[in-house]
């Protein structure tokens, strides 16, 4: 059966992956327990430097799901609850319709908040901590909008929980990943560097040797390798970079428990649930998004930049999961949630 399923991705990355696209793809997919890794193309397309398993890619969004992991560590802990209104954490917050947010609703991007950051037509400045604050304690919901009423996804609303959990923990979000989820699970290439004067990725020698070089999906390189975008000028707003061997032993721990700390399977588990449903087919978690097919519930969640794409898809009930990192913006990653999931969950009696 494992071999029928490394068919069945292999036909359907291949071609969006061929030698006269940009860069290259990384996947791995998660079946029971085996592992399979997938690779194509070229981490720079300039050097011919091929893509690995062990290739670092930015992962836009996909580091949504390791805030909301931390969220669920802490209310299972007792350190912190969904229902906890903002301003016990940033008291510094004094909008009328910001101080009724809860983490919760944050986390489940069901606050109503929407920044000029998280639409078109993007901004063309950045923004410090403080101007950050003004914008939030301005923001007022459109008529017919309240808190935990709708699903709006916000960027703006994971920056703010960074802050939350940053002065609920007395330390830098990429401490807080490193502690409660990148050691524990063993993700010994992931992290939240911060950014240089050039946006590009304050790492060691060693590991922005792994990094990508970022194209368009027209192919023009966009970025140095390790470039890092974000419209708010303070620490811990950049991407994360991860691999895909890391981010196999993170499905891993999603669908089968594989960490050695009984609170954080709890909590990978917790963020998975369905908190919203929006409508017949989709519904929201924390962080995670979850879609209702007739093969099987895929609970997943999309990221991208300009110059990067991810996915990772899990579906729970059948233990499959696949992770997808591009080096190009706008890669049709849709085709795990449509075609590869739902043909490989047919495969699997569910559990």
């Amino acid at each position: 059966m494992i071999a029928q399923m490394r068919d069945i991705v292999a036909a359907e990355l291949a071609p969006t992956a061929t030698p006269d696209q940009p860069g290259g793809l990384a996947a791995a997919l998660y079946a029971g327990r085996h592992v399979a890794f997938f690779n194509y193309g070229f981490a720079d397309d300039t050097t011919r430097r091929p893509v690995t398993s062990d290739t670092l890619f930015n992962l836009g969004s996909l580091r949504k799901p390791f805030e909301a992991t931390v969220v669920a560590l802490g209310t299972l802990r007792g350190e912190l609850r969904l229902d906890d209104p903002l301003p016990k954490y940033l008291p510094e917050l004094t909008g009328e319709a910001i101080r009724r947010v809860t983490i919760g609703e944050l986390v489940t991007h069901t606050s109503g908040l929407l920044l000029p950051t998280d639409h078109p037509p993007w901004p063309n400045e950045q923004f410090s901590r403080a101007q950050f604050i003004e914008m939030l304690d301005a923001w007022t919901p459109q008529p017919g909008e309240a808190p935990g009423k709708q699903r709006i996804y916000s960027h703006a609303g994971y920056v703010l929980l960074q802050l939350v959990l940053e002065r609920c923990y007395g330390a830098p979000i990429a401490t807080l990943f490193e502690r409660r989820i990148f050691g524990p699970i063993g993700m010994t290439s992931s992290s939240v560097p911060e950014r240089g004067p050039d946006s590009r990725a304050v790492m060691d020698k060693a590991s922005m040797q792994r990094v990508v070089q970022g194209y368009s999906d027209q192919g023009t390189a966009i970025g140095p390798p390790g470039n890092q975008q974000s419209y708010f000028d303070f620490p811990g707003t950049g991407q994360m970079f991860s691999s895909t061997r890391d981010l196999s032993s993170f499905v891993a721990a999603c669908l089968d428990g594989h960490s050695a700390d009984p609170h954080l399977r709890e909590a990978l588990q917790m963020t998975q649930h369905e908190a919203f449903r929006v409508d017949e087919k989709f519904g929201q978690g924390m962080a995670w998004e979850t879609v209702h097919l007739p093969e099987a519930t895929v609970v997943d969640k999309p990221g991208g930049l300009n110059n990067a794409s991810g996915y990772i898809g899990l579906v729970p009930a059948r233990r499959i999961g696949i992770v997808l990192l591009a080096n190009r913006g706008e890669y049709p990653h849709e085709i795990a949630r449509y075609k590869i999931l739902p043909a490989l969950a047919k495969l699997v009696a569910p559990r």
